[in-house]
Formats: structure tokens, C-alpha cells, sequence
């Protein structure tokens, strides 16, 4: 395992050196599906080696660095790595950021960003969805860390809009929907909070 972090580590630096040449900056992401089974009865590793594993792949990456768990997890482990950005599944995970506020709080007061995963990846819920539904859940997705003792704005300053998920799963149709609808949430909270 610490062979393959390393391995990683290399990796993505490769990639980041390889888009650097078509953007000044970079923001990388390792997505990471498994996190969701650290601390289950079938994945015996402990929180602090899943956090040395995470901070030495992103060592390699001298930009934005950021993780992505598209399921339920202890999220105190990504806001206790090194990353910048946590991204997650808002659309169906919400409230399970608002059990750790202590991290959450050190992890924005260190400048951290939260990528809300708001617009959904399923076929079934996207074709659903409204841009003024989708701003009204993540409202309340914000309010639940509020009332922990965040304030709104400053949570909404230090917030990006995301999908939960890829979109590969998507009909083209439901893909371009789904953009759609990140673009519309993303339009109607700048205006409502004047972040121009």
C-alpha cells in the first residue's frame, strides 16, 4: 500500500506537469471510492494510515488539490489531509458533513473549500430536478453546518457547486441537463449572494 502511494504520488504529478501546459494552475482531484468502507467491519485500515496514504499521493501535486467521495464516509479523514478542496455527494449525503464540525471548522479556517456535490448523477433524479429545487436543497445542506456554528455567508464564500458524481453514466440528453443545472445553481447563488 505504501509502494502504491508512492506510485500514485508520481502519477499524478505526471498529469498536473502534462496539463500545467495548457492552464497556469491546476486543480487535481483524486477520486476515491473506498473511503466510504475505512472504519467498516470489511476494510480494517485505521484513519490516521488512510490520511499519511492520501497526504503522500498529494504530494505530487503543487497546485489545488482536492478529494472526492461520492459516498457516505468519515469525512474527518479528508479534512484532515492535506487537501484544499472536499468534494462529496451533496444530492444524497448532506448531512453527513454536519457530524463533524470541529474538522470541518479547521479545515475552512485553514482555507479549505467544500465542493458541494448538488446536482445529481442518476438518470432518474437529474431529469427530476430544478435549478430552484437544487438551490433549495443545498441551502438547507448549508444550514445544517450553520446551525453548528458556521456562518452562512462565510460557508457560501468558501463553497464550489459541483455534480455528486461523473456524468458517464448519463444519457447525453440527461449529461447536458445536469450541466445545465450546475450552471443555473452556480448563476442564482452568485447573484443572491452578489459574489459577481
Amino acid at each position: 500500500a505504501d509502494a502504491l502511494a508512492r506510485f500514485l504520488r508520481l502519477r499524478v504529478a505526471w498529469q498536473e506537469r502534462e496539463l500545467s501546459k495548457l492552464a497556469k494552475g491546476t486543480i487535481m482531484f483524486l477520486d476515491e471510492p473506498y473511503l466510504s468502507s475505512v472504519g467498516s467491519a470489511f476494510v480494517s485500515i485505521d484513519k490516521e494510515k488512510a490520511i499519511s496514504w492520501l497526504n503522500e499521493v498529494m504530494k505530487g501535486i503543487r497546485g489545488l488539490k482536492g478529494v472526492h467521495c461520492c459516498g457516505n464516509t468519515d469525512w474527518s479523514i479528508i479534512l484532515a489531509s492535506s487537501a484544499d478542496i472536499l468534494n462529496f455527494d451533496a444530492y444524497d449525503y448532506a448531512q453527513t458533513i454536519s457530524l463533524y464540525p470541529d474538522e470541518a471548522r479547521a479545515f475552512l479556517k485553514r482555507g479549505g473549500v467544500i465542493a458541494w456535490g448538488i446536482v445529481p448523477t442518476r438518470e432518474d433524479s437529474v431529469t427530476g430536478e430544478t435549478v430552484s429545487s437544487l438551490v433549495d436543497r443545498l441551502e438547507e445542506s448549508i444550514e445544517m453546518l450553520a446551525e453548528k456554528g458556521f456562518l452562512h455567508r462565510d460557508l457560501v464564500e468558501r463553497s464550489l457547486i459541483t455534480p455528486a458524481c461523473g456524468l458517464a453514466t448519463l444519457s447525453e440528453g440527461a449529461a447536458e441537463h445536469a450541466l445545465e443545472l450546475l450552471a443555473g445553481v452556480s448563476r442564482r447563488l452568485r447573484t443572491k449572494y452578489n459574489l459577481g
